[in-house]
């Protein structure tokens, strides 16, 4: 453990520039998916890697996406290890949760001799995506153990979460993780609960977002440092409006008369809320010696 003289002594473990490299290349597919996913929901068929019904799915998907791409781009502004470090792990629970969705659906994509009337743009989103799930989770696990082993240290932690935040997101993160366990494992029985119909490959994708999310503030009620979560609580923020204007577009798919549609409205104002006061009570990061 690095001593108090050591960390005010040696310079701040900054990002390496491979990881510089994905992060960019993430921010870039994370901002064409927004396009694809959360603007133009309603013509997956023609534009996307598989068709996505109903429309207010595929804008669910492109709200992740929205703070993933948040995500990415903050922490390559940021530039600090320690800060980026739970964002980077949110990412890599995602991309790993979706490759296994994408080998266990493979038909169901517009690559599948089903869809050989779907035009170019469609099939080769397909293969795009298959090629996207493949590089990116083995480009992340080979680059995290160098990151880690990266000279300097962590900054001291000096922002510490209040306890009735961290008790909100222990809340919230064993919801998500439980939802999304549950969907991802069993989506044909899970996704009967879910206030829209989902097919087993949208539940399955649904789920990587949610255990990833859920991770992210199992992190952030653990770690304790509102400094280093300020990022994941700004994409976390991001997140629960872009699910509530999604809510809000397409509000004639949700079934409002089951319990599910409430408590998913309770979720998405618990998660803007929450977010929202780690973003606020966080201090902005100080500039490090690098």
């Amino acid at each position: 453990m690095d001593s108090p003289t050591t960390r005010t002594s040696a310079p701040t473990r900054r990002l390496l520039p491979g990881m510089r490299v994905l992060l960019v290349a993430f921010s870039l597919l994370t901002a064409l998916a927004v396009g694809s996913l959360f603007v133009l929901a309603d013509q997956t068929d023609e534009t996307f890697a598989w068709t996505i019904q109903p429309p207010l799915t595929a804008a669910f998907l492109g709200s992740g996406y929205g703070a993933g791409f948040v995500l990415v781009v903050l922490s390559l502004r940021d530039g600090v290890w320690a800060r980026t470090r739970v964002p980077l792990l949110t990412i890599l629970a995602f991309v790993v949760l979706t490759l296994v969705a994408t080998l266990l659906h493979i038909d169901r994509f517009h690559m599948a001799e089903e869809f050989a009337d779907r035009g170019a743009l469609a099939q080769g989103a397909a293969w795009f995506w298959l090629a996207i799930y493949v590089v990116v989770p083995v480009a992340m696990l080979a680059l995290l153990l160098p990151q880690e082993r990266a000279p300097g240290v962590d900054p001291a932690a000096r922002a510490p979460v209040p306890r009735w935040l961290r008790a909100a997101l222990a809340v919230e993160s064993a919801v998500l993780v439980v939802v999304g366990a549950a969907l991802f494992v069993a989506p044909a029985t899970t996704g009967a609960w879910w206030p829209w119909e989902l097919s087993p490959l949208t539940a399955r994708v649904v789920a990587a977002w949610l255990v990833a999310f859920g991770l992210a503030t199992a992190l952030a009620a653990v770690g304790g440092d509102l400094e280093r979560l300020r990022t994941a609580a700004i994409a976390y923020t991001v997140f629960g409006v872009l699910v509530a204007i999604s809510l809000v577009r397409f509000a004639g798919t949700v079934q409002w008369e089951e319990p599910s549609a409430w408590v998913m409205v309770v979720m998405v104002v618990a998660v803007v809320l929450t977010g929202a006061a780690g973003w606020r009570l966080a201090p902005v990061p100080a500039r490090e010696r690098s």
